[in-house]
């Protein structure tokens, strides 16, 4: 399973730069492509029929791209406020789990349908912000989401004793959160120092706002992808299935791939927007 797991991961980034290196259209095209497949799983997850899903999912997935494309500038303006409604809606939610960790608790259906367009939208402007400063930017932000689901499957597995959210995910321990901060902080601080002018996001952080500051926002990065892992773990126990979809081999679904993402970037396209104002 291991195996398959990280050949399925470095087949899609291997995907993900070759269409960087053909263009900004074709890396767009796939990352909306991407987006879509994590829409039909979403409202498939929400208790919809296939066929509405797939046409709901093809026709959101085209629209982002239309609009990236054909209206840059509409874009550009509409990007700040509805990753700003985004980042506070990931804040409602991180209430939601932490009232849920330890009873459980339901999304209705119309709500997760609503969340799945606004939360996925978002994402979407949120990559496309930091893409502008370079696909290797936007793969030093999602590192942070990658490094830290790594190191809490691994620190969890050593030393997970203590339930982070039994009600919700019982595999997941307060030791791996703990490992994944560990993780993400050492990783930050190494890079700065070895690589001062390579352009990544953790080293920005520490430049403008200092290395306490940045990181105490990078343990904040941390907590947000632990409640987008959680909050896709209710919807899926809702459903009552074990992954969002079959579309990755050794992987579920694309959803269960980037849920952690879905709420760290919009926080990070916002710090972003203002560390370089």
């Amino acid at each position: 399973m291991l195996k398959q797991r990280v050949v399925t991961a470095v087949v899609l980034l291997a995907v993900i730069l070759a269409a960087a290196v053909a263009g900004r259209l074709a890396l767009d095209a796939v990352l909306a492509l991407l987006l879509g497949a994590a829409a039909f799983e979403w409202l498939r997850l929400a208790q919809h029929s296939a066929p509405l899903a797939i046409a709901v999912a093809a026709a959101f997935a085209a629209g982002l791209l239309a609009v990236q494309t054909l209206l840059p500038a509409v874009a550009a303006g509409a990007a700040p406020w509805l990753i700003g409604a985004a980042a506070i809606v990931w804040l409602l939610l991180a209430a939601l789990i932490v009232r849920a960790a330890q009873r459980g608790g339901h999304l209705g259906h119309g709500l997760s349908t609503a969340l799945a367009l606004l939360l996925l939208a978002a994402a979407w402007l949120a990559v496309m912000r930091v893409l502008d400063a370079g696909i290797g930017y936007l793969l030093s932000v999602l590192a942070i989401v990658w490094l830290a689901d790594i190191a809490a499957y691994f620190a969890g597995r050593r030393w997970g004793r203590r339930k982070l959210a039994p009600g919700i995910s019982p595999g997941k321990t307060w030791a791996g959160v703990g490992g994944a901060v560990v993780a993400v902080l050492a990783a930050a601080l190494l890079l700065a120092r070895l690589a001062p002018s390579l352009p990544a996001f953790t080293t920005l952080l520490q430049q403008r706002l200092g290395i306490a500051a940045a990181g105490a926002v990078l343990v904040g990065l941390v907590a947000l992808s632990v409640v987008g892992d959680l909050f896709e773990s209710l919807l899926k126990r809702q459903a009552q299935v074990k992954d969002s979809s079959h579309l990755l081999p050794g992987h579920g679904g694309v959803l269960d791939r980037i849920d952690a993402s879905l709420a760290v970037l919009p926080a990070a396209a916002l710090l972003d927007l203002w560390l370089r104002r």
